[in-house]
């Protein structure tokens, strides 16, 4: 991730896409845009998720059991919802680097933190 994280970096101030950190202002407004940017890059996944289920329906109405019209549906979706996962990762990555957070230690110690929570959601160890 750290190797990752600093390619992020160095690309995006190559392409002049880092975060405005001359003052308080351009931060801002730099941090907004880029915030809402990321979230229509979530965004993009759900549209992605929304073909897949789309396209599950239309095979089964087809006669195709639904495990494999989904299998099928979700290869179909897969370069193209993994290309949105990474349009957010980089976003994410232009945040942690503007506000110098190493992203796998902030991982490794949030999903550790989580690991021992005292108020688990019940379902918690039966779903991935």
């Amino acid at each position: 991730m750290k190797e990752v994280q600093a390619f992020a970096k160095q690309y995006q101030k190559e392409m002049g896409w880092s975060i405005e950190d001359s003052d308080y202002e351009k931060n801002r407004a730099s941090l907004l845009n880029n915030y809402m940017l990321l979230t229509t890059e979530v965004a993009e996944i759900a549209e992605e998720l929304r073909k897949a289920f789309n396209l599950t329906y239309n095979y089964v109405q087809s006669g195709m059991e639904e495990e494999e019209a989904f299998r099928l549906a979700a290869e179909t979706v897969k370069e193209d919802i993994g290309k949105e996962m990474a349009d957010c990762l980089a976003y994410i990555m232009k945040f942690a680097n503007f506000f110098d957070i190493d992203l796998e230690e902030s991982f490794y110690g949030k999903m550790e933190e989580v690991k021992n929570r005292q108020n688990k959601d019940a379902s918690a160890k039966t779903t991935s």
